[in-house]
């Protein structure tokens, strides 16, 4: 009977081992996960900065017009 409480001992605590290996794992991909966010929404940022200074400069954008050389 000892010896079944102690072979559970030991299933639960490598059960715990393993949780907590996974959770460390799973916590580092989130944390790279928001870099990636955040660089990504710091790109989207310059995407729109760059589209709105199109628009004010007043550049056509309905691609109907030929380029100069034709």
């Amino acid at each position: 009977m000892i010896e079944d409480m102690q072979q559970q001992v030991e299933q639960l605590q490598f059960k715990v081992a393993f949780q907590e290996d996974t959770i460390e794992q799973l916590s580092q991909q989130l944390a790279n996960q928001q870099k990636q966010m955040d660089h990504m929404t710091f790109q989207m940022k310059h995407v729109i900065d760059k589209l709105k200074q199109v628009q004010v400069s007043g550049v056509s954008g309905d691609g109907n017009e030929r380029p100069p050389h034709y």
